[in-house]
């Protein structure tokens, strides 16, 4: 299990990168050229940040729209960035292996550095029947750099879960050195064999280097009310007197990425009340800091087919949150800085038409729904948006945001704050009929005004709230297109209503 450099280089292929300017970014077409149809284009995967020398360099699985018979998966690629709104694409890092290869499949991982030398420990996936029939389907490889960009496999580091664990699923290694234990500590995540039970597993070492990673209890067991399948994508970090541990879970009935909070590393962990940081369509979601800012990076799930009303499918736009922590030791997310201040352009309202009883005084709007629906229809927007507003109910019932509103098939992309199920959901509205999407738990009060952040770009839409919670969701074709509000069963009032372009 030593960690060497003596394997062969693995050098980024030339490409012209140029920049890109965006801010939920994909990895650019025909990265390779125009020859091969695998690399034309594809979808950013699971992030796996490091923050070094002033940047954030955004490693993560690629995941490629075509993938023809005998290839590999999910090969390492990389942004690089300092502000979030342009990223230098790398191309790609760490190449998938061959058929016979414990990384036929590339899955998640880490980088530390030790010394001048960074190693990279990821996934190694391969679920071929000749390969598992003597081998783990997975297993944790290692990788080494001295500038972040030429990667060397090194061939004779392989770690296989140990007695107890399951290998069948043992991934997504997260190694940092923690302060307070002195060693170097590997996180990963599987389950119990036998009992199938999810946990992240904990290794220790006190060098890198050396043969000598070490198993210790789990750092954290799923409970019996959780029950979660897997403990995807773990991390952990401490801020301020507070250790985090967040992990991300993709089969129960609210699924997304996760946290837990503890006084020490070693728990114990206690759940906080909200402990989703964005509803299910943001997955996979890792941190990193600059030293003074902490940042969540995951990634905002595509369709298939792609249009509003496809299935949710795996990988698709990097997002990214600042993380906050607030006085209790709980967390909140909000817009990083550097991406708000893009949007300078103010764009004038203009109402193609009102519904309803609504009461206008500027860019202010009184909707009484409490009998019938009332609703007002502003002019369309563009490719990238932010829509702003404090929203406050006089009683509690229905009242969103329509976007993609197009008014001959009564159909939109609706945003539906519900007092009564104590969430925010997304529906697609298709001939006047809602189909469920994505949901966030919120718990509203008609005490209480609430500040709303809608931000568009190209085919993601986030949704701040309060500066508390994020709700991302996949929405195609914006630009162009109609946005309304409006209120049903209650009395609402959409205030400061603001619509900015990028400057």
């Amino acid at each position: 299990m030593s960690c060497s450099n003596d394997d062969e280089t693995h050098s980024q292929v030339p490409i012209d990168t140029g920049n890109q300017t965006a801010i939920y970014p994909l990895p650019p077409e025909q990265w390779m050229g125009e020859t091969n149809p695998y690399y034309t284009s594809g979808y950013v995967g699971d992030v796996m940040p490091y923050f070094d020398n002033g940047k954030f360099n955004l490693f993560f699985l690629h995941d490629a729209k075509t993938k023809p018979a005998g290839e590999g998966f999910h090969d390492i690629h990389s942004f690089e960035t300092s502000n979030f709104t342009e990223f230098d694409y790398n191309g790609r890092m760490i190449p998938y292996g061959t058929a016979d290869e414990p990384d036929f499949g590339v899955g998640t991982g880490s980088v530390v550095k030790v010394g001048n030398l960074y190693y990279f420990y990821y996934t190694g996936h391969n679920g071929i029947p000749s390969f598992i029939q003597n081998n783990p389907r997975e297993s944790v490889l290692c990788a080494t750099s001295t500038d972040l960009k030429n990667w060397t496999k090194v061939k004779d580091f392989k770690l296989t879960a140990p007695a107890g664990y399951y290998d069948f699923d043992f991934r997504d290694p997260h190694v940092f050195y923690n302060e307070e234990e002195g060693k170097y500590w590997m996180l990963m995540s599987t389950q119990t064999d036998p009992g199938r039970k999810a946990v992240v597993a904990l290794f220790t070492t006190s060098d890198p280097s050396t043969n000598n990673w070490e198993v210790q209890s789990p750092v954290y067991t799923t409970t019996s009310e959780e029950n979660y399948l897997m403990l995807e994508c773990a991390d952990m970090f401490k801020m301020g007197s507070y250790w985090y541990l967040i992990f991300s879970e993709n089969w129960s009935n609210y699924k997304g990425t996760r946290y837990r909070i503890a006084n020490s590393p070693n728990g114990p962990w206690t759940t906080p009340e909200i402990d989703r940081f964005d509803g299910e369509y943001l997955y996979a979601a890792k941190t990193a800091s600059n030293g003074n800012q902490r940042y969540l990076f995951g990634w905002t799930a595509r369709k298939a087919p792609e249009n509003n009303t496809g299935n949710k499918e795996w990988a698709g736009n990097l997002v990214i949150h600042e993380l906050v922590q607030n006085t209790d030791g709980t967390l909140r997310v909000q817009q990083p800085e550097s991406v708000s201040s893009i949007f300078t352009n103010d764009v004038a309202l203009e109402m193609v038409k009102t519904t309803g009883s609504v009461n206008q005084n500027n860019n202010t709007f009184v909707l009484d729904g409490s009998s019938s629906e009332a609703s007002v229809v502003f002019q369309s927007i563009k490719k990238s948006n932010v829509i702003t507003f404090d929203t406050s109910f006089n009683s509690l019932g229905k009242c969103g945001i329509l976007l993609n509103y197009e008014n001959e098939g009564n159909s939109a992309f609706n945003i539906v704050f519900e007092p009564d199920n104590n969430r925010i959901t997304a529906y697609n509205l298709v001939n006047g009929i809602n189909q469920y999407v994505n949901h966030i738990p919120f718990s509203f009060s008609t005490a209480e005004s609430y500040d709303i952040n809608i931000t568009t770009n190209e085919d993601v839409c986030v949704i701040y709230v309060n500066d508390t919670i994020a709700f991302s969701n996949r929405l195609y074709n914006t630009s162009g297109k109609q946005w309304a509000i409006y209120s049903n069963n209650a009395k609402v009032e959409f205030s400061n209503i603001s619509l900015k372009n990028p400057y």
